[in-house]
């Protein structure tokens, strides 16, 4: 068999130490460094010739994530690496997956494209914007999901009367898998997005008087729907609001509007680095390092991975 090797660029170190602390490894010695201009240059500099090869590496903003990660799948491959798996906690422009408007980039599969090309042989993503992106890939895709990471917070929530809302109508199939986890009703935010990053809330379906509300959705960026889904459902007589989003982007005055909104917590992971975002008492930070090594351990030993399934329902 050979032997497992963890690589991780600039995006998100603290997440790929997690890792291979579970793992019981070490990371590979690697540099990743800045030219003058800004010019990105890597060298790894541990022998991973005939080696199993994991590149932790999310491809949120800035583009040098995703550059980051091209050049480590180029370095390894030169390296003779037997084989290349990506490891992609976020997978950045999932949210560009189809032509919706005219003259627009399709970008989800532009960076599927790159990063097969560059030479990897597998992926592993977590809870994706929209799941067909699994079919951009034309190489083995392993899709995680981060039921499994905030499993043991629901374990914990003493709420009844509980209800999970899906703040639009793509995270339905995830907030119904929370719900049915949760044992919980489901609700349905009916908003109008007329403008990326600006989101209009029109109605809500479902009953939330009186209730205590999770908004459960796969990422936060802005946090303007988030924000507004909230402090609409206060308004219509809700207990208490808190929050669960996979992927913390927390864009511009997200971090802010959190804290003014009715939301009273949110709960994220560490999919995205958050270390600068300052983030107040309101955030909690669960780890999804766990699953991303149980993962990769049985990949490595060419076990089934359908276990880490089990906890989102069809």
């Amino acid at each position: 068999m050979a032997e497992l090797k963890l690589i991780t660029g600039n995006a998100n170190r603290p997440l790929a130490e997690k890792i291979a602390k579970y793992i019981g490894v070490e990371l590979a010695a690697c540099e990743v460094k800045r030219f003058s201009d800004g010019e990105i240059f890597v060298q790894i500099n541990d022998n991973i010739r005939g080696s199993d090869v994991f590149i932790i590496q999310s491809t949120n903003a800035p583009a040098d994530n995703i550059i980051e990660l091209l050049m480590l799948i180029e370095a390894s491959r030169r390296a003779s690496a037997a084989r290349i798996t990506a490891v992609i906690p976020y997978f950045g422009y999932a949210r560009q997956d189809r032509k919706d408007r005219p003259r627009v980039a399709i970008t989800a599969k532009l960076m599927a494209n790159l990063i097969t090309t560059a030479g990897t042989n597998r992926i592993i993503t977590m809870d994706l914007h929209a799941s067909q992106i699994q079919g951009f890939f034309d190489i083995p895709h392993d899709h995680l999901y981060s039921t499994r990471v905030f499993k043991d917070l629901v374990a914990n929530i003493e709420c009844d009367p509980l209800v999970i809302v899906s703040p639009d109508v793509g995270s339905i199939k995830m907030a119904r898998a929370f719900a049915k986890l949760c044992g919980a009703d489901l609700a349905i935010i009916d908003k109008r997005r007329p403008s990326p990053n600006q989101s209009e809330v029109v109605n809500i379906i479902g009953e939330v008087k009186d209730r205590n509300i999770i908004i459960r959705d796969d990422m936060v960026d802005t946090a303007g729907t988030l924000c507004q889904a909230a402090n609409v459902i206060m308004d219509q007589g809700a207990t208490d609001v808190m929050a669960v989003c996979t992927h913390a982007v927390l864009s511009g005055k997200a971090v802010e509007r959190i804290n003014n909104s009715a939301i009273n917590k949110i709960y994220i992971s560490d999919s995205i680095n958050a270390d600068t975002k300052g983030l107040a008492d309101k955030f909690e930070i669960l780890t999804c390092a766990n699953l991303f090594g149980e993962a990769i351990m049985r990949i490595s030993g060419e076990k089934s991975v359908s276990s880490l399934f089990n906890d989102y329902p069809d």
